[in-house]
């Protein structure tokens, strides 16, 4: 199996496993099917291989949540266009509850929209508030998704969610600089970014499948504001805290990752 729909069912693993939680931090109904015995099959094997597999789920789980949440206040304050790049098996379009009106673009290879949207079908979800975009993001694919639907003149949020670290640094500013082209000035982005000094590997299993950290920064306002957006940086262990400071307690010292909320100038 491709790495990218490895790591994209493994991510889609560890919601499954966050959803069957008493004290959950959300609830995806999606997330068990779109894993599949792959994906909770990478995720037994990551941990086996990976000490901190516990500090992994925690910070995958409140970045999760912080993202939902973040989308919810953009919709709220009337965003109908979201865009995902690399968007796996994300089923935010699905989970969440959006006015009418509301619009995904989700990018990503084609070998894993045809799994997903299969998987999907199997569920028993068929929509038109979703545009698949099928592209490798080391290409110019804006332009694609202008081509889908998408209205650059009309605010939008752009959830790059898990991925920055799995790009090499030009690829990055590539992803950045592709968004920043389909954006009117009220734009907003997010993404968890971990510090390059800090970044710690999962384990032996997840770099053999290719699917090892590439990617930090010790400044992501500096990162974002090259690209013309006015970030503000929060941090993963105080997000927690406010959701569960008994789950999620706060251990001090320096921060090794990073969500960043930025808004286009």
């Amino acid at each position: 199996m491709p790495s990218i729909v490895e790591s994209a069912r493994w991510a889609a693993a560890q919601r499954g496993r966050e959803s069957a939680r008493s004290d959950r931090l959300f609830f995806d109904p999606l997330a068990a099917a779109l894993a599949g015995e792959d994906g909770f099959a990478a995720l037994q094997l990551s941990e086996k291989y990976n000490p901190q597999h516990v500090d992994t789920a925690n910070y995958i789980s409140i970045r999760i949540r912080f993202f939902d949440d973040t989308a919810l206040k953009c919709s709220n304050n009337r965003i109908r266009q979201f865009g995902l790049p690399a968007a796996g098996m994300d089923a935010r379009a699905y989970r969440l509850p959006w006015p009418d009106g509301t619009m995904f673009y989700e990018l990503d290879h084609s070998v894993l929209f045809a799994m997903k949207e299969d998987i999907l079908g199997r569920q028993g979800f068929h929509s038109t508030f979703r545009q698949t975009i099928r592209t490798d993001l080391k290409h110019n694919w804006a332009r694609l998704v202008v081509d889908t639907g998408f209205a650059s003149d009309k605010r939008s949020m752009w959830i790059v969610e898990g991925l920055f670290y799995y790009l090499e640094e030009a690829d990055v500013h590539h992803v950045l600089a592709q968004a920043s082209s389909l954006g009117c000035t009220r734009e907003r982005d997010g993404d968890g970014l971990r510090k390059s000094e800090c970044s710690y590997q999962p384990g032996e299993a997840m770099e053999e499948r290719r699917m090892g950290w590439r990617f930090g920064t010790d400044d992501p306002a500096a990162l974002f504001a090259q690209h013309g957006w006015e970030a503000e940086v929060k941090h993963p262990e105080e997000e927690g805290a406010k959701y569960d400071s008994q789950r999620f307690p706060r251990h001090g010292g320096g921060a090794t990752s990073f969500f960043v909320v930025a808004r286009k100038r």
